[in-house]
Parts: C-alpha cells; structure tokens; sequence
C-alpha cells in the first residue's frame, strides 16, 4: 500500500483534479467525511489527511510514502530525507513583503533600520533579509498576519499572496516580491529505494499529467 500525505484545503483541492487525471479518483463521500485516511479507486493507493505543516514530517519518517507540500512549507521544514522529484505547479501564489500604507519601506531598508517582520516563515523571512543587510526582528504568528502592521506589533510582514486581496482589504501594500511559490510531490528516500517498482510508475504518471520531465 502506498501512502499519499496531503493537507485540507487548496493543495487537496488542486491535487484530486491531477490524480483524477492519472485514473486514480477518491469517492467524494468519503471527502466530506471527518476520516483522515481515505481510500482511493486504486486499491494500492490511500491518502491520508494532515496539516500542511506537518507533511513534510509524515513523509520524512516514513509515515507516508509521498506528498504534496508547498515550497514555502519545505523551506521552514529544511527538506531533511526528503526527495523533491516533480513541481506540480499547483497551488501557485507569491511569498511577499506587505507593510501598512504610508510606511516608507524604501527609506528603512536603505538606512539600515532595525525591522519587526511578522510572519510563519521565519526561516525564510530572516533568510531573505540578512541577504539584504536588514536586521530584523521575526516575529512568530500563525494566523491574521495583516493585522501586525495595523496595531503596531510589526513594521512589515512576510506572507503568502494570491491575488492581494486581503492586503488591499486592510490597506497594507505589498512592497518587495521574495519568490515563487507552488507545491510539489515529496518521496520519501528510503522508500525510493526500498519500494521503486512500486513507486517508480506512479510518479512517472504523475510527471506526464503536468509536463514534468519524468523522474529516474
């Protein structure tokens, strides 16, 4: 049996399409169910449903054999053990800096000011900014991340934005685009190696429905 980790929401909402294309489809009864291991048409195939922060760890100790993951949850994760053959090129959106409007975010970086920087990509957001020679001060949050700047707890935040529509709702701007983001399929290594005659064609199916070149 191989195990398929994936997170409620976007990426299993963009992901059932991709999989439903390779003939592997997922009764939608058992979707609306509260079951967080879902069997699928192919008897050889179960999902299982966990917080997207968490996939990279199922898939990393061998709890499921592969996921789907953002970039940006791989680059807080460190993608320790893990094999990143395929970019899906689901769940595309943009890793930014937003400030509040009227904040001169030019000027701060310019002079060297010392900046508090909201945001659950902490390891990128410092990442991002000690290659700018910004010192800044990250400040862990998990969720209403617009609302830092608003009230004073942050100068800027760093965030995931699709179509900037909550920014401009809270009149924040997005002022400086860090990277590109979408998610891609994780292998775990042992299992790679371990489990390959059974693994091998599915990510090979995988790779021809979105026009990836096919892994070894």
């Amino acid at each position: 049996m191989i195990t398929l980790a994936l997170s409620k929401g976007r990426i299993l909402d963009d992901t059932l399409p991709l999989l439903k294309s390779i003939g592997i489809e997922v009764d939608p009864a058992v979707l609306d169910s509260r079951k967080l291991i879902l069997p699928t048409a192919d008897p050889d195939l179960r999902l299982i449903i966990v917080r997207a922060s968490d996939v990279p760890t199922y898939v990393q100790y061998g709890a499921a054999d592969l996921g789907v993951a953002g970039k940006d949850v791989l680059l807080e994760h460190g993608g320790d053990g893990l094999y990143q053959p395929i970019d899906l090129g689901i769940g595309r959106c943009r890793m930014c800096v937003a400030t509040k409007r009227g904040f001169d975010y030019a000027a701060a970086v310019r002079r060297g000011a010392r900046l508090r920087v909201a945001t659950k990509y902490v390891t990128v957001a410092r990442e991002h900014f000690a290659a700018k020679g910004v010192h800044v001060d990250p400040i862990k949050l998990y969720g209403s991340m617009e609302l830092a700047p608003l009230v004073g707890l942050a100068d800027a935040i760093v965030d995931l934005v699709s179509t900037g529509s909550t920014l401009k709702a809270n009149d924040l701007v997005e002022v400086e685009q860090i990277m590109t983001i979408s998610s891609r399929l994780i292998v775990n290594q042992a299992s790679l190696k371990t489990r390959h005659a059974a693994l091998a064609p599915l990510l090979q199916r995988l790779a021809r429905a979105v026009g990836a070149e096919s892994p070894a």
